[in-house]
């Protein structure tokens, strides 16, 4: 083949310099989107989401009180009652550097990872086979339809674990030899991410997915005492990660509530993150695009993927089809497994006499480019650039987001998108009578914003609340029968709401409901009776 011809293979290597200075691809990919999400037009896109305010506080109630929290405090109607924070390590992780760094660091920190993420599945595409160029493009689609979820929530983290978490054990099934030691690291990251984030579940899914596998090819093929043997080898793992799950506050209780969060078919259909993706938009638009070529490479290579790769794309496919909030991860997956598998099918339609000549050439003048490009790559030694971006990023938010006379970093809550100014006048009060009534979404922003000042009658936590409170809440914010009663009940004082919504327009003709401040964004009302 024209990318492997002596000629090519003969060339001298870079001189070493050459190869630690020069910056890779995926140095690269990892400082633009680094840069992008620091300080580019997408930086606010990270605080898009109000739950980082709870994070924040709930870590800072932990540093101050040294004990992990495990009854709410943030809100009037279920204040002491049983909360399973399972994020608790990010958390405290998050408030540490919120103390430090304010925003700006939080931010920071949040694009790092982002941006350490799709790198890191570069590489590992790459390593695994994938020529760059179609690589690339495979790895934009992915990066589109993982932007609906850029957001600075721990879920990034699980984005991290699940790629890694994927690479040791589709590496180890395809090794011959080391299967032990790639493979036992897993209870090891386990007790990790069981403590950052409730993602860790994909873990066991991909597990399950790779036994599956397995017991297929040991059904089908010849080879059954090598296939039994990795068996016990992933069964024992897999048993060993169980119980490094255990390792987090709250033991085997934390599955427990999963799983009833999880199994409850009313809270699932109503939050949104958890419904079926809206196929207008372009992020899901991009998930679609990875789904028809993952189809089209699947049908013409020659070298098809292994049986536990095969059910992995179909996990993919089916897990991003049912919740939006796993494109992220589903989209990954699928670029680590088809990029191999697309290259290879260049490579094999360059030589196929099946293929008309002309076309035949283009191929082949596409797998000598792509082959040297790879090649070019993969040699050089990648971060070096990455890390001078991280250490430059932190020296100006150690400046609060200045370099000399310039502002480049003033990470802030979109005043369009989350009631700031309607906060500002709330938080003069001297006096704050009864909890304060918010969409579930500004939530975790008024608890940023005026704990302990103030309580909220509900946040997006949830599987806190359960499904009975989440219809009470419901009654409200559509404004169905039996919602003044839920007001009344909650005592509530201030109903903080969009300005254009129907609740908003219903309060403004009951009393004793008063509107006390209105911005563009929002509109502030006080229970007349509570004053």
């Amino acid at each position: 083949m024209p990318g492997n011809s002596p000629s090519t293979e003969a060339q001298s290597p870079a001189p070493r310099w050459v190869r630690y200075l020069v910056p890779s691809v995926s140095d690269l990919v990892f400082i633009v989107l680094l840069v992008a999400l620091t300080y580019g037009a997408t930086a606010s896109r990270l605080l898009g989401d109000a739950g980082i305010g709870w994070h924040i506080r709930n870590g800072q109630q932990m540093l101050q009180t040294h004990s992990i929290t495990r009854t709410d405090s943030f809100s009037s109607t279920m204040n002491g009652q049983a909360w399973y924070a399972w994020e608790w390590l990010y958390d405290l992780g998050i408030a540490s550097i919120h103390g430090w760094l304010g925003l700006n660091g939080v931010v920071l920190v949040t694009a790092t990872i982002i941006a350490a993420t799709f790198a890191f599945v570069l590489r590992i595409a790459l390593c695994r086979g994938g020529s760059l160029p179609p690589t690339v493009v495979l790895l934009m689609l992915s990066l589109g339809a993982s932007a609906i979820h850029w957001l600075a929530r721990p879920h990034v983290l699980s984005w991290l674990f699940a790629v890694v978490w994927f690479q040791v054990v589709d590496s180890w099934e395809s090794a011959t030899t080391d299967r032990n030691r790639r493979l036992f690291w897993l209870p090891v990251l386990m007790v990790g991410w069981v403590n950052l984030h409730g993602g860790f579940l994909v873990g066991f899914l991909l597990l399950g997915v790779y036994l599956a596998g397995n017991l297929i090819e040991y059904f089908t093929c010849s080879k059954q005492r090598e296939i039994g043997n990795r068996l016990k080898q992933l069964g024992t793992v897999a048993l060993l990660s169980l119980l490094a799950s255990l390792v987090n506050p709250f033991g085997y209780q934390l599955h427990v509530h999963i799983y009833q969060y999880l199994s409850n078919r009313f809270l699932m259909n109503h939050i949104e993150e958890f419904r079926s993706p809206n196929f207008h938009g372009a992020a899901e638009q991009c998930f679609v695009a990875l789904l028809l070529i993952t189809i089209v490479v699947l049908a013409i290579a020659r070298s098809k993927p292994r049986a536990s790769q095969v059910l992995v794309i179909l996990f993919a496919a089916a897990s991003g089809l049912y919740a939006s909030r796993n494109l992220p991860v589903s989209s990954m997956l699928l670029v680590l497994i088809v990029a191999p598998l697309l290259s290879r099918a260049v490579v094999e339609a360059s030589a196929d006499e099946g293929v008309a000549s002309w076309l035949r050439g283009f191929f082949s003048r596409c797998d000598s480019f792509t082959s040297r490009m790879g090649r070019m790559e993969l040699n050089l030694r990648s971060g070096l650039w990455p890390v001078v971006a991280v250490i430059m990023s932190l020296a100006i938010c150690l400046q609060h987001g200045r370099l000399g006379s310039r502002e480049l970093m003033d990470a802030q809550f979109d005043a369009k998108r989350f009631p700031v100014q309607a906060v500002e006048a709330i938080s003069q009060r001297e006096m704050i009578s009864g909890p304060i009534f918010c969409p579930d979404y500004w939530g975790g922003y008024l608890i940023y914003r005026l704990y302990p000042q103030a309580r909220v009658f509900m946040d997006d936590r949830h599987d806190l609340y359960g499904e009975a409170f989440l219809k009470e809440y419901l009654k409200v914010i559509r404004v169905q029968p039996g919602w003044e009663r839920v007001l009344s009940d909650g005592q509530v004082g201030f109903v903080l709401v969009p300005r254009e919504s129907a609740l908003a327009t219903i309060l403004r003709q009951t009393k004793p409901w008063i509107a006390i401040h209105e911005d563009e964004a929002a509109v502030l009302f006080q229970n007349g009776l509570r004053e």
